[in-house]
């Protein structure tokens, strides 16, 4: 991590382990070098109700490099018509990209919206390999 942090302008003496996040940098660091599902790896729980939960956890199904639409998020998350419901979902996802919720794009596959900037979801998605 010490070399990423450099490559951001960190400086290394700010950076303290913290055993709660132990294995999360390894897991960015896989991220950051290409491996674009080892977020897999983290065991991950945030607060939401019963379908958001199944939506976040239907996400963590998403490959990277693959895209499904609002509309096969909510049938995955187990109810097809709550196509709104899902866009809330991604929409309140506080761990993203662990819950990659920049994988869901509008039908049709534009790329909707995305809480950190639609220009951030689109270089994702290119990292990813999901997008030229």
């Amino acid at each position: 991590m010490p070399a990423l942090a450099r490559k951001a302008g960190i400086p290394t003496r700010a950076l303290t382990p913290d055993s709660a996040l132990e294995g999360v940098a390894e897991v960015v660091q896989r991220y950051c070098d290409g491996d674009v599902d080892a977020f897999d790896a983290l065991e991950v729980r945030q607060p939401g109700g019963p379908f958001m939960q199944a939506c976040w956890e239907a996400l963590r199904t998403v490959r990277g490099g693959t895209v499904v639409s609002y509309a096969e998020l909510a049938a995955l998350a187990g109810r097809p018509r709550a196509v709104r419901a899902a866009g809330t979902a991604c929409a309140s996802n506080l761990i993203a990209p662990v819950i990659p919720c920049h994988r869901v794009v509008r039908t049709g596959g534009d790329l909707g919206n995305y809480g950190f900037g639609v220009p951030l979801k689109r270089t994702l998605l290119r990292f990813e390999g999901a997008r030229d």
